[in-house]
């Protein structure tokens, strides 16, 4: 049924001095925010704005210190993310919560009361009538891990209407998406406003949200500087609004063949020297499935080559295999000449090996240690432990040159935004210029400001002669600051010859 506009003008939604601390934090400070009835409402913020905590107060995992939630006029209280399902709001997540093993239907009924012994040709055929009533085609036979990312989303907001959500928050929904699938989820969320359900999207995709939404309010430092509606808005008075400054934003450029690619200040390359070489390499994941299936490639100093690829496809068996986390089966990999199958990881980053993980919060850093102490992962030797006043000087001039923001050098990096702790990183991985750097999705998930810093960083290396090797789902990003792309897909690459994003997108689908 579509929605009439005086519903649509009614707030479904409404909350009101929202503040929430943790300890001397003040994540969220007295914060109004309307949700409409049959609306996209976005959601925009640096990285410790407060999205999430607002979102995760909304959905009933945090209870507010003070102010109140209306739900159609009336204050509700939740105190478990239960009491909010049970009253009609579900979170999506970025990172699905469903069980791999399992079937379809299995994962669509978890979390809904059900009888002790489920019929479940009853059960499949009361959700395949859902489905096509909602417009999802789902493969209800299949189990989790058998369904493309795109499928598994889709399941997640199956899951959740089928709970009886009618408002849904999207946090970060088109993160591990190809362009197609985003289409298609832009589309699932269209038909959705117009049944009338509301919904919250959370993205750092600023053509997205103005793609997308009906209404745009944006966060910084835990307030509301502005909710404004989708008319007319460009980006820059978005990215103005976020950080409180203009963002010297990359530029596309769709032709291949030109070498002068970068908006943000790089220059050509000059060196023709290989400093990565990879043979018919082939390598298995953690489940012991071939991975990677006789890869090769080559990188130059001074050149950034862009890895694309739907997440599955190989990218961090790559990185990990050429970083020495990963047992090479078959082929080589040489780094400046040098053959480095059977050398430890230590010799490899000798060799002039930077590596910037994936996982930030696990593998690239140790989140109950220090800020020194992370600082001092890569360099541990370089100090004598009893030194203790240099070791400090060094962490703080890094620090500082790297615009990490922190409250002292002995705070857990736990308590560190996620754009503060890349920055951390980065010091680290950066602190002396490397020959080759293997930059892992090194943007994921950081607001505009901070995503800026980063590839500013990765320019400066392309800039002295490091060879960069940048896997990354952001497709404008490796369109505008990459000499060469490569799609990855089923552990083989195919090196593009066009800048186009639907024919890039068509082959990260395997088309």
């Amino acid at each position: 049924m579509e929605v009439g506009m005086k519903d649509r003008d009614m707030n479904i939604i409404e909350l009101r001095g929202i503040t929430k601390r943790f300890g001397s934090v003040t994540a969220n400070d007295n914060i109004d925010f309307t949700l409409k009835h049959g609306e996209i409402h976005a959601l925009l913020g640096e990285n410790g704005a407060g999205k999430s905590t607002l979102m995760n107060i909304l959905s009933g995992r945090y209870r507010p210190d003070s102010g109140k939630i209306f739900l159609k006029g009336k204050e509700v209280n939740f105190k478990s993310p239960k009491d909010a399902i049970n009253a009609g709001i579900g979170m999506i997540h970025q990172h699905f919560m469903l069980v791999s093993a399992h079937t379809v239907p299995d994962n669509i009924i978890l979390g809904k009361r059900s009888p002790l012994v489920l019929n479940r040709k009853k059960l499949a055929k009361e959700i395949a009538d859902f489905c096509e009533r909602h417009r999802f085609s789902l493969n209800l036979t299949a189990r989790i891990w058998q369904l493309s990312v795109g499928e598994q989303q889709r399941v997640e907001i199956v899951k959740t209407l089928y709970q009886g959500a009618k408002i849904l928050i999207l946090d970060e929904p088109t993160a591990v998406l190809t362009p197609q699938e985003s289409a298609d989820l832009f589309e699932i969320l269209k038909a959705m406003k117009a049944e009338g359900y509301s919904i919250i999207f959370i993205s750092h995709k600023l053509g997205e949200v103005l793609s997308i939404s009906d209404r745009i309010t944006v966060l910084r430092k835990g307030k509301v500087v502005g909710t404004i509606t989708n008319k007319g808005i460009q980006r820059q008075d978005l990215v103005k609004l976020m950080v409180g400054r203009e963002i010297l934003e990359f530029g596309i450029k769709r032709n291949y063949l030109s070498p002068s690619v970068f908006q943000m200040g790089a220059g050509e390359i000059t060196s023709k020297k290989e400093i990565l070489k990879l043979e018919n390499v082939t390598a298995k994941n953690d489940r012991q499935l071939v991975a990677l299936n006789g890869l090769s490639l080559t990188l130059h100093a001074g050149e950034i080559l862009g890895i694309a690829g739907v997440a599955g496809n190989g990218q961090s068996e790559l990185a990990e295999v050429i970083a020495g986390l990963r047992k090479i089966e078959l082929g080589s990999i040489y780094i400046d000449s040098e053959d480095i199958r059977g050398k430890k990881i230590k010799e490899i980053i000798d060799l002039g090996v930077a590596y910037i993980h994936e996982n930030r919060t696990g593998t690239a850093s140790a989140l109950g240690s220090s800020v020194i102490d992370n600082i001092l992962l890569k360099c541990y030797d370089t100090f004598s432990f009893f030194n203790k006043a240099e070791i400090k000087k060094y962490s703080e001039d890094l620090m500082r040159r790297y615009d990490v923001v922190y409250s002292n050098l002995s705070e857990p990096v736990k308590y560190l935004s996620g754009g503060n702790l890349q920055k951390l990183i980065l010091a680290r991985e950066l602190r002396e210029i490397p020959k080759l750097l293997i930059a892992s999705y090194p943007t994921r998930g950081l607001d505009v400001g901070a995503a800026e810093f980063v590839r500013k960083r990765l320019l400066d290396c392309k800039n002295s002669g490091t060879a960069v090797l940048l896997i990354s789902e952001d497709l404008d990003e490796l369109i505008s600051i990459s000499d060469r792309i490569a799609v990855i897909y089923e552990g083989k690459l195919t090196f593009m010859e066009t800048r186009d994003i639907d024919e890039i997108g068509l082959a990260m689908a395997g088309v």
